[in-house]
């Protein structure tokens, strides 16, 4: 019988992507061949986000192009969408097959039971779920790992625990034979992942602390660099950041979800700190690594943030060492208690708001690299070309670019950072 072929679209986070690739080795094993997404496939896999609306309107507009270039193929959808909404994916999308949490990883097995109406497989997010390992392959740049799922946090704008149920964890042994696969691989650089990322231990038996990953991780053979893609500041703790500050391969990195910067929207959102805390942290970094890059997450126009709420957020980001911004205008998220509250902010005024974060976050970038020029830094090349030039990142995520050579992709090499160029990254000769 001839191959089929499978394509896969991934939506959302860092996770998604770890989770999507660890499926698609699945498939491979099942005898598939994956095909890009634009290809005809007989299947077609989304890895589903549901935390913006955006997020939302993406997946229908795939759903839309999938139907018109292979109208008799298979539509799976996967992932936190499919979870929280899986009879409105049917009603408006038609797809074939809707598979929960507690499914995704079993795709292969349900397609047998796909008829001539669309099925839903659905987990109750409130029953034990299991843990499900991941971690990408797709190129020898860098990997993603997954290390937990879930959380417990309940934040009133987020619909997170309803999409992947409370807070879990990979064992320690199983994150490093990951790891060393990785490494086998020839892969450079692994991110760790995970939904509450810095949560690391909760139900594992006994008492577990996410700097544990942090130390073992350090001491496997071959890994080059480890960069930690999100971390509450809540989580980040002084021994954490007092490691990595000594660290062989965990690079001067930090993602820090801020969300607001006024201490009356955090409450409302029932974040597990204030800007005094998270201020701290950001100094602590400082302080230990003058030269790291930290980047924040920002909603704006949350429900209860008044312009006075707003100011304070600016000028309290305006006021903090960060390297670079990721704003996000706030969407009404079903389900949640912040889509129930009376205060509204008005669409136009959401938009206004996070075009001004927006021009901050790009001050704060710009400030940041011009801060390096004349530095000499470890960059890890990628493999894609455009105009004739090959991009990588250095190991406190400045983005810089040099002409293409067929021996740069997936190399680190020191280079000397000579100023920012109009594409927004930075120039750099070889030393």
């Amino acid at each position: 019988m001839p191959e089929k072929r499978v394509a896969f679209y991934t939506l959302g986070c860092k996770l998604n992507f770890a989770e999507t690739s660890t499926i698609a080795r699945q498939f491979k094993e099942g005898g598939y061949i994956r095909v890009d997404w634009n290809d005809v496939a007989d299947v077609y896999v989304i890895n589903t986000c549901t935390v913006t609306d955006n997020a939302d309107k993406r997946f229908r507009y795939l759903i839309h192009g999938v139907r018109k270039r292979a109208p008799h193929a298979v539509i799976v959808a996967i992932g936190c969408y499919a979870q929280t909404n899986p009879d409105e994916i049917v009603k408006t999308t038609g797809v074939d097959l809707v598979l929960g949490i507690k499914d995704k990883f079993d795709i292969i097995k349900h397609l047998s039971s796909i008829g001539n109406t669309p099925h839903i497989i659905s987990t109750d997010i409130h029953s034990t779920l299991p843990y499900h390992g991941a971690y990408s392959l797709a190129e020898r740049t860098r990997a993603f790992l997954k290390i937990q799922d879930g959380c417990d946090y309940h934040c009133t704008y987020c619909t997170i625990p309803l999409a992947r149920g409370g807070s879990r964890s990979e064992s320690l042994e199983s994150i490093l034979d990951s790891a060393r696969q990785i490494v086998k691989n020839g892969t450079k650089e692994i991110v760790l992942t995970g939904v509450n990322t810095g949560d690391w231990g909760r139900g594992l038996e006994g008492r577990h602390s996410f700097v544990e990953v942090v130390k073992a991780l350090d001491e496997i053979e071959g890994i080059e660099r480890v960069r930690i893609s999100s971390i509450e500041p809540n989580l980040l703790t002084d021994e954490i950041l007092e490691f990595i500050s000594t660290s062989r391969c965990f690079v001067p990195h930090f993602h820090v979800p801020l969300q607001s910067g006024c201490d009356n929207t955090l409450r409302a959102m029932k974040r597990r700190y204030n800007t005094a805390m998270y201020r701290s942290r950001i100094e602590k970094i400082k302080s230990l690594m003058g030269d790291a890059s930290i980047g924040a997450d920002v909603i704006v126009g949350f429900p209860t943030e008044s312009d006075e709420d707003f100011k304070e957020s600016y000028e309290f980001i305006k006021s903090l060492p960060l390297s670079y911004l990721h704003v996000f205008t706030y969407s009404e998220r079903e389900n949640t208690p912040a889509a129930e509250m009376e205060v509204t902010v008005p669409h136009s005024i959401r938009s206004q708001r996070s075009k001004i974060l927006h021009s901050l976050g790009e001050e704060k970038r710009v400030a940041f690299y011009s801060s390096h020029i004349g530095e000499v830094r470890p960059v890890l090349w990628e493999s894609d070309i455009k105009d004739g030039y090959i991009t990588g990142f250095t190991d406190n995520y400045i983005k810089v670019k040099h002409p293409y050579h067929s021996s740069l992709p997936c190399t680190i090499h020191h280079v000397q950072l000579t100023g920012i160029d109009i594409d927004d990254t930075m120039m750099c000769i070889d030393i």
